[in-house]
Protein backbone atom coordinates (compact mmCIF):
# COMPACT_ATOMS: atom_id res chain seq x y z
CA UNK A 1 0.00 0.00 0.00
CA UNK A 2 1.50 3.40 -0.99
CA UNK A 3 2.25 5.04 2.39
CA UNK A 4 0.93 8.09 1.15
CA UNK A 5 -2.81 7.06 1.15
CA UNK A 6 -2.32 4.37 4.21
CA UNK A 7 -3.67 5.56 7.84
CA UNK A 8 -1.70 4.28 10.78
CA UNK A 9 -4.18 3.66 13.20
CA UNK A 10 -3.64 4.72 17.12
CA UNK A 11 -5.11 4.93 19.88
CA UNK A 12 -5.02 7.26 23.50
CA UNK A 13 -5.85 6.78 26.62
CA UNK A 14 -7.84 9.86 28.69
CA UNK A 15 -7.39 9.04 32.40
CA UNK A 16 -9.00 10.46 35.07
CA UNK A 17 -9.49 9.63 38.48
CA UNK A 18 -11.42 11.25 41.72
CA UNK A 19 -9.42 12.43 44.57
CA UNK A 20 -11.20 13.76 47.54
CA UNK A 21 -14.09 14.66 45.11
CA UNK A 22 -11.61 16.72 42.73
CA UNK A 23 -11.43 15.07 39.51
CA UNK A 24 -7.99 14.84 37.86
CA UNK A 25 -6.75 13.90 34.74
CA UNK A 26 -3.39 11.95 33.46
CA UNK A 27 -1.62 13.94 30.99
CA UNK A 28 2.22 12.77 29.72
CA UNK A 29 5.33 14.26 27.96
CA UNK A 30 5.54 13.71 24.60
CA UNK A 31 8.19 11.67 23.02
CA UNK A 32 9.36 13.18 20.12
CA UNK A 33 9.38 16.82 22.13
CA UNK A 34 9.11 16.46 25.83
CA UNK A 35 8.13 20.24 26.00
CA UNK A 36 4.70 19.25 24.62
CA UNK A 37 2.29 17.59 27.28
CA UNK A 38 -0.57 15.28 25.74
CA UNK A 39 -2.26 11.94 26.13
CA UNK A 40 -0.95 8.93 26.42
CA UNK A 41 -0.80 7.26 23.13
CA UNK A 42 0.48 4.91 20.14
CA UNK A 43 0.24 2.59 17.46
CA UNK A 44 -2.46 -0.04 17.62
CA UNK A 45 -0.76 -3.17 16.95
CA UNK A 46 -2.02 -6.16 14.35
CA UNK A 47 -4.82 -8.46 15.84
CA UNK A 48 -5.21 -5.22 18.90
CA UNK A 49 -8.60 -3.25 19.27
CA UNK A 50 -7.88 0.47 19.69
CA UNK A 51 -9.82 0.17 23.08
CA UNK A 52 -7.23 -2.77 24.13
CA UNK A 53 -4.56 -0.35 22.32
CA UNK A 54 -5.37 2.78 24.66
CA UNK A 55 -5.22 0.43 27.85
CA UNK A 56 -1.71 -0.86 26.95
CA UNK A 57 -0.69 2.72 26.19
CA UNK A 58 -1.57 3.76 29.33
CA UNK A 59 -0.01 1.02 31.35
CA UNK A 60 3.28 1.98 29.01
CA UNK A 61 3.47 5.31 29.06
CA UNK A 62 1.08 6.23 32.31
CA UNK A 63 2.17 3.81 34.61
CA UNK A 64 -1.67 3.67 35.19
CA UNK A 65 -3.83 0.78 34.78
CA UNK A 66 -8.11 1.85 34.05
CA UNK A 67 -11.17 1.08 32.68
CA UNK A 68 -12.59 2.30 29.41
CA UNK A 69 -15.67 4.60 30.48
CA UNK A 70 -16.37 5.80 26.41
CA UNK A 71 -14.94 6.53 23.21
CA UNK A 72 -14.74 10.22 23.12
CA UNK A 73 -13.73 11.09 19.48
CA UNK A 74 -10.77 10.98 16.61
CA UNK A 75 -8.48 12.75 15.90
CA UNK A 76 -6.30 12.91 12.24
CA UNK A 77 -2.91 14.43 11.78
CA UNK A 78 -0.33 14.27 8.76
CA UNK A 79 3.47 13.96 10.17
CA UNK A 80 6.43 12.73 7.94
CA UNK A 81 4.07 12.66 5.24
CA UNK A 82 2.32 9.95 7.23
CA UNK A 83 -1.04 10.11 8.01
CA UNK A 84 -2.41 9.23 11.58
CA UNK A 85 -5.45 8.82 13.19
CA UNK A 86 -6.22 8.40 16.84
CA UNK A 87 -9.08 7.06 18.32
CA UNK A 88 -9.45 8.78 22.08
CA UNK A 89 -11.03 7.00 25.26
CA UNK A 90 -11.90 8.35 28.53
CA UNK A 91 -10.39 5.60 31.33
CA UNK A 92 -11.36 5.66 34.91
CA UNK A 93 -7.95 4.71 36.87
CA UNK A 94 -7.91 1.65 38.60
CA UNK A 95 -4.16 1.28 40.07
CA UNK A 96 -0.84 3.02 39.68
CA UNK A 97 2.26 1.33 39.19
CA UNK A 98 4.74 3.45 37.78
CA UNK A 99 6.54 3.57 34.25
CA UNK A 100 10.25 3.06 33.16
CA UNK A 101 9.65 5.20 29.68
CA UNK A 102 11.07 8.75 30.34
CA UNK A 103 7.43 10.37 29.87
CA UNK A 104 6.74 12.44 32.89
CA UNK A 105 3.25 11.22 33.52
CA UNK A 106 1.41 14.22 35.50
CA UNK A 107 -2.13 14.13 37.55
CA UNK A 108 -3.64 17.30 37.17
CA UNK A 109 -6.66 19.45 37.28
CA UNK A 110 -8.95 20.14 34.52
CA UNK A 111 -7.99 23.53 34.19
CA UNK A 112 -4.05 22.46 34.67
CA UNK A 113 -4.95 19.94 32.07
CA UNK A 114 -6.17 22.62 29.43
CA UNK A 115 -3.44 24.86 29.79
CA UNK A 116 -0.69 22.05 29.77
CA UNK A 117 -1.91 20.59 26.47
CA UNK A 118 -0.31 21.10 24.09
CA UNK A 119 -2.57 20.96 20.60
CA UNK A 120 -5.98 22.78 20.39
CA UNK A 121 -7.89 19.46 19.12
CA UNK A 122 -6.50 17.82 22.11
CA UNK A 123 -8.04 20.47 24.52
CA UNK A 124 -11.38 20.08 22.48
CA UNK A 125 -11.09 16.07 23.60
CA UNK A 126 -10.81 17.14 26.91
CA UNK A 127 -13.18 19.56 26.95
CA UNK A 128 -15.94 16.97 25.31
CA UNK A 129 -14.81 14.37 28.14
CA UNK A 130 -15.24 16.35 31.28
CA UNK A 131 -19.42 16.70 31.61
CA UNK A 132 -18.96 12.32 31.42
CA UNK A 133 -15.92 12.82 34.44
CA UNK A 134 -18.34 15.53 35.98
CA UNK A 135 -20.77 12.78 36.00
CA UNK A 136 -18.74 10.35 38.31
CA UNK A 137 -17.57 13.06 40.61
CA UNK A 138 -21.44 12.96 42.36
Amino acid sequence: MDSAVETIQQAAAIAFRIENGIPLVLIVRAKRNPDHWIFPKGHVEPGETPEAAALRELLEEGGVSGDIVSRVGALTYVRDGRTFRVEHYLCAHRETFGTEEPRTPQWCSREDALRLLTFPDTRELLRRALPIIERRTR
